[in-house]
């Protein structure tokens, strides 16, 4: 299927990760352990040690990334431009299941895109080597926007890190909010293949079906969705929060699998507020960009 299937997961970049995996933690989040990242810069180039490092918050569908500058003398990978920006959510990655489909199905569409990147990565130090393949979109000013096949997601979704005290399961929505809705859309359904539909207040919604083993390895399948809203809406679902810039990854969702009750005892403590989708924790509190509880 030569279309993105999921919302593979999101990232949240910072200058200071262990207070960002802090607030995490402290929603209930249990992380994968720390890990540097390395990697090539051109294609023919060497494996060089980058200057960034994640933890993650894997779901049974889709993950939230954690990705902080843990030494600012070595190669930033873009991060230290998105950090220029603001805080908070800067990646956007949709699952597919052929690279090499998507790739021919993008460059038919004008997208100068060289080829696919076949990267790896060890899940823990000492650990098994994962494998993906991964369509960036150039040049997106909304972000990291990228395809994503992951190619041993039995290695990635591993149960030891997915017993969150907040009962979340899933990484249901992402909300932009941007200047031109319209403009931003047809990138994106471009980029993902999927369509778009009008949203409610005055933006689009591309949805994503799903698919097994796309964006975790459990079933079933669950739809996964991208608002893009224009600025005006985005205090109506994520309310009290105001852009820092345009574009602006605002908000996530997530789904958890009591309706939102253990997630709300273990916010106890929290300015949380009350979201049309679930409580909310807002931007300050979860690392730049707010996070909902469905």
């Amino acid at each position: 299927m030569s279309v993105a299937t999921t919302l593979d997961h999101a990232g949240l970049c910072t200058a200071n990760l262990p207070a960002l995996t802090a607030a995490w933690e402290r929603m209930g989040f249990a992380l994968s352990p720390f890990a540097r990242q390395s990697g090539k810069r051109t294609p023919d180039g060497p494996v060089e040690a980058y200057g960034t490092g994640n933890r993650c918050a894997f779901l049974e569908h889709g993950y939230v990334e954690l990705l902080g500058l843990v030494d600012p003398n070595l190669f930033a990978n873009g991060l230290d431009g998105f950090l220029a920006r603001y805080t908070g959510a800067h990646i956007l990655a949709f699952g597919i299941q052929d690279a090499e489909g998507n790739l021919e199905r993008l460059r038919r569409g004008g997208l100068p895109i060289p080829g696919v990147s076949w990267l790896q990565r060890p899940v823990e130090e000492g650990g098994p080597i994962a494998r993906f393949a991964r369509l960036p979109f150039p040049d997106a000013p909304e972000g990291r926007m990228q395809l994503i096949q992951h190619l041993t997601p039995e290695l990635v979704w591993d149960r030891r890190w997915m017993a969150h005290r907040n009962g979340a399961v899933s990484l249901e929505t992402a909300i932009l909010a941007v200047a031109d809705p319209a403009a931003t859309t047809a990138r994106l359904s471009q980029l993902t293949g999927q369509p778009a539909r009008p949203d409610p207040l005055a933006g689009f919604v591309l949805t994503l079906p799903g698919a097994a083993g796309g964006a975790g390895p459990f079933s079933p399948a669950l739809p996964t969705h991208l608002r893009i809203l224009p600025e005006a809406a985005l205090g109506q679902v994520l309310p009290s929060v105001t852009a820092p810039t345009l574009p602006f990854i605002a908000g996530l969702v997530i789904r958890t699998r009591d309706q939102g009750q253990a997630a709300r005892a273990v916010l106890a403590g929290l300015p949380t507020r009350e979201a049309p989708d679930g409580v909310m924790v807002p931007p300050e509190q979860a690392g730049g960009t707010a996070v909902i509880f469905a």
